[in-house]
């Protein structure tokens, strides 16, 4: 007999997954928690789950086609060649389209600019896709509009300015697409008043203004790394953030690694304020304030030129004749180089340079990179042309300097005066609705394009999905509004054909075309004026060198974070839980400040501080940063560009002002002072040193050639005593593992986003990540030695072991977690009842709990609460429900299918056939995977290295991934 008021179980009420979490997240921590009230709310839960599930027919929502393509074949892969460029990043890219979805971006490894290699914001570029913030519809004042009514009256618009003799400027980012140049300059010819004005949120006007007035040669030379002995950085992160990491980055690591019979270790010497991914990797490392920078390269001048000595005026406060020393012992095989935006710094720069032959191989000023084109007096006589109304029609592309230009007051007001505005913008940003006519364009993976990044190599973009929304290219309203009938992918075919064919050798236009889209790229030799002298008169540097800069009481400084950049992408999730490589803070910006001041000042990590009277942030004690300044990083503190970044950190670019002709990302401040206030911050690990634990083994470059397996002893030492007793495993086809080369591991986090796009990882939010949930299956571990006023730092990625004796296994009560054949500790997910017990047991610590289910949630409304966020999931990975266990597979679906290719081929698998996520995409090459079973393999000829070791070897778990002991160059500077 039913008790009344009881409803059987088919007539529960349809539950929401919001109600779900509200039981489970609010009302049950506040219940008296007993192991009887505990059952009650779980079972209820789980049964009611199980329930509704039975009951429901799921939907099916799918449209056959008429004609099936032969190409699309469900579930199988396509990859189109494209490129990435965001006005700022540039990258050849190979992407992934499932069922007509992009889900994942991959290097070119035709490309010579990048090869197979990528960074963290290029892999997350696929996610921006499908935010939830793009612009959908063009409007006129704020209201929905047509796009032939648009046109009409931009048209009437510009044409009445023009008749009147009034100016008409376009205002982009820094461009590289050589065809649009051309429409560009084929649209201003139209107009009797026409200016183009290019403007980069993060300029570096005054290197390309220093090369002008040097070489006559207004560019940003490619820097061959690969070819110097010695680099000398002066606050410049080239492996993190600055101009073309992706580019740097492999040159860089082509001369870390050590191997037998190859040449020495390139010596890196790292001069900064503050503690950035370039200096964490660094062989010496000495701190300076930005108002020493000066001082610092016009000492290193006059010692090299042989026209100073320790005595000389504009001395550094430390003696650098042995870096002098080393550097001119180096000849023609060094680099000097800084990131700060002043020009008399750049010709300084420039004469050492000069001084040391360094223009003849490893400075190239003829094949020069193509990026930040903007000039920052462009951009401030462009505001005051506004201001004083003399500019009439203004169309802005793909910028947003309401929020990144310091003067954005300035600039509103001077928009307010021009008769005619039209914003072209991705997505949401502050800039969007304070021009009259929004003209939305399509994302990247939506439109053709191309690219020139350095003189002769080409990249072609082309679309990967049809536009999701009424959008359409900046390129194609160009063509409308200047009365064009052409399409876009007309007029740069067009232009290819004219420009590009007569130089391939192929016979037809169409061949070469079907070719150069397919492949991606595109290079030829170009006609150039090569540079017949380098060498700078002393008159010139001298004109720059002048008195040092006055030192400040507290310095801060600008600069941009390898996750966020300039924050035109701060909407992007993955982006935004993405840890600072040094500093393992998410979510939010910070200020770095040393362990000195903060000592002097009394205050501690999390404490809320004011820095001078301008801002309000948490800070940070950070090791290595210089004594006297702050560090604060650039992109967060947006007001309106969508959910994830609105009203995440502080807003940092009203300060980067112009300074004797360019903008300055450094200013000085009166102090800092604590506010009383105290802020958990979203850090993703709390212990700074290996306590004690040799994790990250290390030795010398000089004891390295005496014996290879130098501080890697123990290694050995734990083999003989090795013990088991059980019999060993036998693997009689493939025993899979990865070998990780720590000399090539620059702790770029790019192997974080690339494991997080492939398996569907969720993103979790800054509450759970200060609870130490989050949900990367991939961490870079960052240690520093014991020394925090100019430690060590070491980079070390940690993911499941995938251990042959695996601890995780024996203890689970359901055999959730078990062993492979071919070496995989596997997870069974519709196994899993969530005990935890395998990673209590898991001495690694790489093991995660969906304590939630992120997925279709939306107090998770990140990436995957909306149908068009979940367009970008993986449907060959598993979504994980609340309440089991994940972790790293080794992307066992790529194992799968390329030995599924390998069979329909009726052929044994390469080495190096398979790729995890990880591997593809690191820009260092650092990862490495294959078969161990298979003596020719590469792993397996790794594994034999006297540098391989495992994590814990105490514990004999046997991991199938090994590292290469870290060797620092500590060769001698006299």
């Amino acid at each position: 007999m039913k008790k009344p008021g009881k409803k059987p179980a088919s007539q529960l009420p349809d539950r929401e997954e919001d109600d779900i979490l509200k039981l489970l997240g609010e009302d049950f921590p506040k219940m008296h928690s007993s192991r009887r009230n505990f059952l009650k709310v779980f079972g209820y839960s789980f049964a009611s789950a199980a329930v509704l599930a039975a009951c429901r027919r799921p939907v099916r929502m799918a449209v056959p086609y008429p004609v099936q393509p032969p190409e699309l074949v469900p579930r199988k892969p396509l990859y189109y060649a494209s490129t990435f460029f965001d006005g700022h990043d540039y990258c050849a890219i190979l992407v992934k389209n499932l069922d007509g979805r992009p889900i994942k971006i991959e290097g070119n490894p035709l490309s010579l600019f990048n090869g197979e290699g990528t960074t963290a914001r290029v892999q997350a570029s696929v996610l921006s896709l499908y935010d939830d913030a793009r612009l959908r519809y063009p409007m006129i004042n704020g209201k929905q509009a047509e796009w032939q009514e648009i046109d009409q009256q931009i048209i009437n618009d510009l044409t009445a300015v023009d008749n009147d003799g009034g100016e008409i400027v376009l205002l982009t980012p820094t461009i590289i697409s050589p065809s649009s140049k051309k429409l560009i300059s084929s649209f201003g010819s139209r107009f009797r008043k026409f200016r183009w004005v290019k403007y980069d949120p993060v300029s570096y006007s005054a290197i390309t203004e220093a090369n002008e007035e040097c070489f006559g040669k207004a560019v940003i030379p490619d820097y061959r790394f690969d070819k110097a002995d010695v680099v000398l950085s002066v606050n410049c992160d080239f492996l993190g953030t600055w101009i073309a990491p992706v580019h740097f980055i492999p040159s860089y690591v082509s001369r870390r690694r050590v191997e037998a019979g190859k040449p020495d270790m390139l010596l890196h010497i790292q001069a900064e304020s503050s503690l950035t991914l370039t200096g964490s990797n660094a062989d010496k490392r000495i701190k300076i304030k930005p108002s020493e920078e000066k001082a610092f390269l016009t000492s290193l001048y006059n010692i090299i030129s042989g026209k100073g000595n320790s005595n000389t005026s504009g001395t550094f406060r430390i003696d650098l004749a042995p870096i002098a020393s080393k550097l001119v012992a180096s000849g023609g095989r060094s680099i000097v180089v800084s990131g700060t935006n002043r020009k008399d710094i750049q010709v300084i720069v420039n004469g050492i340079n000069s001084l040391l032959g360094n223009y003849s191989s490893c400075i190239d000023l003829d094949n020069p990179v193509s990026l930040a084109a903007g000039r920052d007096g462009d951009m401030e006589k462009l505001i005051g042309d506004m201001t004083q109304g003399s500019i009439k029609a203004l169309l802005m592309y793909d910028v947003n300097p309401v929020y990144d230009y310091a003067e954005s007051l300035l600039f509103s007001e001077g928009l307010s005066r021009v008769r005619v505005t039209v914003n072209m913008s991705v997505r949401q940003n502050e800039t969007v609705s304070k021009a009259r006519y929004e003209c939305p364009v399509n994302h990247y993976l939506e439109s053709w394009n191309d690219a020139e990044i350095i003189p002769g190599q080409l990249s072609l973009a082309q679309p990967c999905i049809s536009p999701i929304f009424n959008t359409r290219s900046f390129q194609d309203s160009l063509l409308r509004w200047s009365g064009n009938n052409m399409n876009w992918l007309q007029y740069m075919s067009s232009e290819w054909q004219k420009s590009y064919f007569p130089l391939s050798g192929i016979d037809t236009f169409q061949t070469f075309w079907n070719k150069a889209v397919g492949d991606g790229v595109f290079s030829y030799t170009p006609v150039q004026d090569k540079s017949s002298s380098v060498a700078l008169a002393p008159q010139l540097i001298a004109k720059y060198t002048g008195q040092p800069d006055e030192v400040g009481k507290i310095e801060v400084i600008l600069a941009e974070s390898v996750s966020m950049g300039n924050g035109m992408n701060a909407n992007n999730p993955w982006l935004m839980e993405l840890p600072d490589p040094v500093s393992r803070v998410t979510w939010e910006n910070v200020a770095y400040v040393s362990a000195t001041d903060a000592k002097e000042i009394g205050i501690v990590t999390g404490n809320v501080i004011r820095v001078g009277d301008e801002i309000t942030i948490p800070a940070i004690i950070q090791p290595g940063q210089a004594e006297g300044t702050i560090t604060i990083h650039l992109g967060y503190g947006h007001e309106n560009i969508g959910p994830v970044a609105s009203g995440k950190g502080v807003n940092v670019f009203q300060f980067a002002k112009m300074k004797n002709g360019n903008r300055s990302y450094t200013y000085k401040t009166t102090g800092i002072t604590p506010t009383g206030e105290t802020r958990e911050l979203g850090l993703v690990q709390m212990h700074e040193t290996m306590e004690g634990r040799p994790l990250v083994r290390e030795t010398t470059l000089s004891e390295w050639k005496e014996k290879p397996s130098s501080g890697n002893e123990m290694h050995f030492e734990f083999e003989e005593k090795h013990k088991s007793l059980y019999p060993d495993t036998p693997f009689d086809g493939f025993h899979w593992a990865i070998a990780i080369d720590l000399n090539a591991c620059i702790g770029c986090n790019t192997c974080v986003i690339a494991c997080q796009a492939e398996n569907n990882s969720p993103t979790v939010g800054k509450d759970q990540v200060m609870r130490n949930r989050v949900m990367h299956w991939i961490k870079v571990h960052r240690y520093y030695s014991e020394d925090q006023d100019e430690p060590k730092v070491y980079f070390q990625p940690v993911f499941c072991q995938q251990c042959d004796d695996a601890p995780c296994e024996n203890v689970c009560p359901v055999s959730a977690t078990n062993h492979s054949n071919e070496g995989l500790n596997q997870m069974a997910y519709n196994r899993c009842v969530g005990t935890k017990y395998c990673m209590n047991n898991c001495p690694y610590r790489v093991r995660r709990f969906n304590w939630y289910r992120y997925t279709d949630n939306k107090a998770f409304d990140y990436n995957t609460a909306s149908d068009l966020g979940k367009m970008v999931l993986n449907p060959d990975v598993t979504v994980r429900e609340r309440g089991v266990v994940e972790k790293c597979t080794f992307c066992v679906q790529r194992i799968q299918a390329k030995k599924l290719e390998a069979k329909i081929e009726g052929r044994t698998l390469r080495d190096l056939d398979i790729k995890p996520a990880c591997m593809q995409a690191c820009p260092a090459g650092a990862i490495v995977f294959g078969n161990t079973n298979d003596p020719e393999s590469t792993v397996n000829k790794i594994f034999k290295d006297p540098r391989r070791y495992h994590l814990l070897e105490e514990l004999h778990t046997l991991p199938s991934i090994g590292f290469l002991t870290k060797v620092r160059n500590d060769e001698k500077l006299s």
